[in-house]
């Protein structure tokens, strides 16, 4: 029995000892749990302030329809969830997904994948990728999610704590600006992600205030993209310089406008410069002075959210070439294209010395402000061919330099440049070369004859492609006017190389010295070739001269034309020259989601205008038993306000009365339409109407309106047509699902372009 006891006492103390040996190894082996916070379905990757992280998405986001933008790589305003279901990383009842966040990129292209359809998007600043919510070995992301404010935050700080926020690694994106609060960055043994291995300084708001110093205060602003504007945005200097010294000149108008669909692309407002020095696209940006848009947002059609508030500029000082400089002592990070020097700017305000002062450019003086009666941008095109022998050749420079003094080169008026054309084009001044008659003058006495073919169709193209952008001075709020002296007969074709031209824009008038008799026209190249190039074939737009000797003569008939800008139509293309109004059905069966799927439709088209009182105006009607005009022609001239207009529209839900509401289309926009717009109806619906629709659509077509129907769902086929200007097929359009609206923005501006295009040119 002894021994039976020492064997059990034995046994015990032997499991004891096992378990206190294995007891210190257990927890050494148990690895750090990854904790996944959860998202909902309507959750963008922008909206989060980590450059990687890790999420838990819920089941059925397919059937939410979030917006997703992107194949691939997604764009920032993507739905997370959505974007994962898209590229396969998840089904739709859910899962882990891990994002990335990088760069932005220039286009991102739509597709259908795995049931949800991502839409295309030509520029976003920031992107991100999706990938299977499986962490790397010793990966922990952030348990927490960091989500950016609705507002950008401003710091102020003092100098030391500015500069150090701006050697702060910050990550290679454009992400939301810093908050007060920090989510843990991951960490990694082999890390493969754009988050900063160093550490990062978190700048936190405080009430108190910065110590005094005698320099500037520095601000901290929100880090924005330079490419960021489409389109394109810079600054408004030049343009608010030139509507100071119209004086009581004409009112500015913009005239140019780029060939469709040759140079089709997204187009904005004019009177603004682009920031590339040496772009050759003549068409400005649309931005309302001292504003700062980023590019639109495609779910609303433009910049929807309120992050895009006004930034407060550092004070800048000028270099010896007038363009703008930052000083060391701010940490001004956001980055600006280069504009030129405004004149009225104090520098006494700007807390610079007086050494800052004298190296800024000065206008030469007296500054010549010419005609503002004849506010034209004027490019000649002389003939420098071998045929026309040195001694016209000194003729056409005496007839240049006549014109340029008789029609009074200025900065407030005309604009004067000639381009020499041979076998090829050569620039011999520029607009903004010289800006006074005298200076003009001097510089054609110096022009040297080149020699060769009279390639004026070549010349055209140069022109339209090259000559007349904001490197070379083109204005924007004045018409462009070609000028081509041609002695006989052009050497190749212009016909092509001249319609690309109007349809851009430009004025196309043709001096033809000594043209082909009945005899010789038999070795013209192209007959007919100056009722094919000019921009009219009214006779306003050709100037026939007998002989060389006789050109002087013809000095004071072409300045009368030239200058007489209401005659110059040209100027006015397919999308500046309209009044748009959308009708628009706001009836029960729409529903909130879809009325603002409707909205980003209108947006998409109306962005493609150039908007101004001057230019194309849109109004907007809603309707159901009743109407509501939204706003009128004319109620909003720039293209950022009327964006916001359209997107402050407000559903109202009801019935269904089309043909009333064509009606009342008719008497409160296209009634107060002016006579030289073209007027534009585009009615969207989605079901039949409870009304008669064909009285009150032969009614607008009698006014003269091209009506657009587009129909979804339940929408009538046969009232779309009854509806839409003939042919039907051009003007009516219907898709299933109010998703798919945007697949009609390009044709209907496509068709509005092409019906002006093909207009009578006499």
């Amino acid at each position: 029995m002894i021994r039976a006891s020492l064997t059990a006492i034995c046994l015990a103390l032997l499991l004891l000892s096992c378990a206190c040996w294995a007891k210190p190894n257990g927890p050494k082996n148990k690895k750090p749990k990854q904790v996944v916070p959860a998202i909902e379905c309507d959750v963008r990757a922008g909206k989060i302030n980590l450059p990687e992280f890790i999420v838990k998405c819920p089941a059925h986001c397919k059937e939410t329809k979030q917006q997703v933008y992107g194949t691939g790589v997604f764009a920032s305003i993507s739905s997370i969830c959505n974007a994962a279901i898209h590229s396969g990383v998840i089904t739709n009842s859910g899962g882990k997904v891990i994002v990335r966040k990088m760069a932005g990129q220039n286009i991102y292209k739509g597709s259908n994948s795995n049931g949800v359809r991502s839409l295309s998007l030509p520029k976003w600043r920031e992107s991100f990728v999706v990938s299977v919510g499986k962490p790397k070995k010793g990966v922990i992301y952030p348990s927490t999610l960091d989500y950016a404010p609705s507002r950008p935050t401003y710091v102020k700080t003092s100098q030391k704590e500015a500069k150090a926020a701006v050697t702060t690694a910050l990550p290679a994106t454009t992400a939301p600006e810093p908050t007060t609060t920090a989510a843990p960055e991951p960490t990694t043994t082999t890390t493969t992600t754009p988050a900063p291995t160093t550490t990062t300084t978190t700048i936190i708001a405080t009430t108190t205030p910065p110590p005094t110093t005698t320099k500037a205060r520095a601000a901290v602003h929100k880090v924005r993209d330079a490419g960021s504007s489409h389109p394109y945005f810079a600054s408004v200097a030049a343009a608010s310089s030139r509507q100071s010294q119209n004086g009581q000149g004409k009112p500015s108008q913009v005239f140019r406008g780029s060939a469709y669909p040759n140079r089709f692309s997204p187009r904005a407002n004019p009177g603004l410069r682009r920031p590339e020095a040496g772009s050759t696209i003549r068409r400005q940006p649309a931005s309302p002075v001292g504003s700062d848009v980023s590019y639109p947002a495609p779910d609303s059609g433009y910049a929807w959210s309120e992050a895009d508030t006004h930034e407060i500029p550092a004070p800048r000082a000028t270099d010896s070439d007038g363009n703008r400089k930052v000083p060391l002592e701010t940490t001004h990070t956001r980055v600006e294209p280069v504009d030129a020097w405004k004149p009225e700017a104090n520098i006494y305000e700007s807390g610079f010395n007086m050494r800052e002062q004298d190296s800024i450019p000065r206008a030469p003086e007296p500054a010549s402000q010419g005609d503002p009666n004849c506010m034209v941008d004027l490019a000649f095109l002389m003939d420098g061919s071998w045929s026309i022998g040195k001694r016209r050749f000194k003729i056409q420079k005496d007839f240049l330099a006549e014109v340029a003094q008789v029609i009074k080169v200025g900065v407030a008026g005309p604009m004067m440049g000639i381009i020499q054309y041979g076998d090829d084009p050569v620039t011999e001044m520029s607009l903004k070369s010289y800006s006074s008659s005298r200076d003009v003058k001097t510089a054609i006495d110096k022009i040297v004859q080149k020699g060769g073919l009279s390639n004026v169709g070549k010349a055209l193209s140069y022109i339209n492609k090259q000559y007349f952008s904001d490197a070379n001075g083109n204005r924007g709020g004045a018409p462009n006017v070609a000028v081509v002296l041609v002695d006989g007969w052009p050497t190749d074709k212009v016909e092509e190389a001249s319609r690309l031209a109007r349809e851009s824009g430009i004025n196309i008038f043709f001096v033809t010295i000594e043209g082909p008799d009945d005899n010789e026209k038999q070795n013209v190249v192209e007959a007919n070739f100056v009722d094919k190039a000019v921009c009219r074939t009214n006779g306003f737009f050709s100037l026939p001269v007998s002989s060389w000797f006789a050109l002087r003569k013809a000095v004071q008939p072409l300045v009368k034309r030239v200058c007489d800008t209401d005659r110059l139509v040209c100027s006015k293309t397919c999308l500046n020259a309209n009044d748009i109004a959308f009708v628009i059905d706001g009836s029960s069966s729409v529903g909130t989601g879809n009325f603002r799927t409707v909205l980003q439709f209108v947006a998409n088209v109306t962005r493609e205008f150039e908007i101004s009182d001057t230019d194309t105006r849109v109004g907007a009607v809603q309707y159901t038993y009743e109407q509501r005009l939204e706003f009128a022609f004319g109620q909003h001239n720039n293209k950022a306000d009327l964006l916001n207009a359209i997107k402050r529209i407000n559903y109202w839900s009801g019935g269904t009365s089309t043909g009333a509401a064509i009606t009342y289309t008719a008497e409160q926009l296209f009634s107060k339409s002016k006579p030289n717009k073209r007027k534009i109806m585009i009615v969207i619906t989605d079901g039949r109407s409870y009304d008669d629709v064909i009285a009150p659509a032969l009614a607008v077509h009698r006014q003269g309106v091209i009506a657009y129907s587009i129909g979804i769902a339940w929408a009538a086929q046969d009232e779309l047509e009854y509806i839409a200007t003939d042919p039907d097929k051009e003007h009516s359009f219907f898709v299933d699902e109010f998703d798919s609206l945007y697949k009609f923005v390009p044709k209907i501006i496509h068709n509005i372009c092409q019906e002006f295009n093909s207009q009578p040119r006499n």
